[in-house]
């Protein structure tokens, strides 16, 4: 009962977030310098139909009362007509949904494999000289910019070697699987070192744990209760900690799409911030949030199903 209990109430968090969420990103945005009415006009425009293109997007009205509307289309679905892109928002983000959700999970993947490599040799080898290496190198790879790897990825791998294409996305699986390679090693270049920074030391405090030593008097063996217990019960912080990184996972691609020109929803944001779209820039970010709330829910289920000592409340 307390498990329904939670999935049911859990997601009525999400109101007040996204809530909040909507009033920072449409303050934020208004704030910006510049009006997209000029820019989508151009200088020769006459002041007349600026102010009539003005009053038909409701860029006329108090800040306030544009607010209103904007909050009130956005609860029946209805995010307006992108001022540059001449089209539905709402079309335009579902148009660019795929690249985006595709590299998200690329990364992921990549991530949690080297995340597990590294952090079990480097547990199981502590102190060793592979350990020292894992470690230097996810000292230096917390430090280092996502935007500048991806950089120099782009100069070895594409321009140098060229094994690889400098941007886009490709048409089928198999393309996307070969042209989001680089932009997702990229990001998990980037967020792997602070997993495996967790994950190390929540192994190293597990092998050292009465229940290990207890295990193996009893004769079971080194690897069984590793992989039985061991790592299973270190997993739970490192999920929490990917859980919580995972804003930081989609501020990377938003990066990442514009260096490797991704025709996904990151590349759409920044195009649409210089370009004072403001209907399509708070669309993006409320799925985004949206999309943040929805994973932490999950890791949190996630989380309480591994580990019996955590309850659904």
């Amino acid at each position: 009962m307390e498990r329904f209990k939670f999935i049911l109430l859990r997601p009525l968090q999400m109101i007040p977030v996204l809530f909040g969420v909507s009033v920072i990103s449409f303050f934020l945005v208004k704030s910006i310098p510049g009006d997209p009415v000029r820019i989508m006009l151009g200088s020769r425009a006459t002041a007349e139909v600026i102010e009539a293109v003005r009053a038909q997007y409701g860029l006329d009205q108090p800040i306030f009362i544009q607010y209103f509307y904007f909050l009130y289309n956005f609860i029946q679905g209805d995010f307006g007509k992108s001022i540059i892109f001449k089209m539905p928002v709402i079309e335009l983000v579902y148009e660019r949904i795929e690249p985006t959700i595709f590299l998200l999970i690329y990364s992921l993947i990549i991530s949690i494999l080297f995340t597990l490599i590294l952090s079990i040799v480097a547990a199981r080898n502590q102190n060793k000289i592979i350990d020292q290496i894992i470690r230097i190198f996810c000292t230096i790879g917390v430090g280092v910019p996502a935007f500048w790897l991806g950089i120099m990825y782009m100069i070895f791998f594409c321009i140098t070697l060229k094994l690889f294409p400098v941007s886009g996305y490709g048409e089928n699986f198999i393309e996307h699987l070969y042209h989001l390679f680089l932009p997702s090693l990229t990001i998990a270049t980037a967020l792997c070192p602070v997993l495996t920074r967790n994950l190390r030391s929540a192994l190293i405090y597990e092998m050292s744990s009465d229940y290990v030593n207890a295990a193996k008097s009893k004769g079971l063996n080194e690897n069984y209760i590793f992989k039985n217990h061991i790592l299973k019960n270190s997993l739970v912080p490192t999920i929490n900690l990917l859980g919580v990184n995972f804003a930081w996972l989609i501020g990377g691609t938003v990066v990442i799409e514009t260096v490797f020109s991704i025709p996904g929803l990151g590349s759409l944001m920044v195009s649409s911030i210089f370009a004072r779209d403001y209907l399509v820039v708070q669309c993006v970010t409320i799925f985004f949030a949206i999309l943040i709330i929805l994973t932490n829910f999950i890791v949190d289920i996630i989380t309480a199903l591994i580990d019996p000592r955590i309850k659904f409340e």
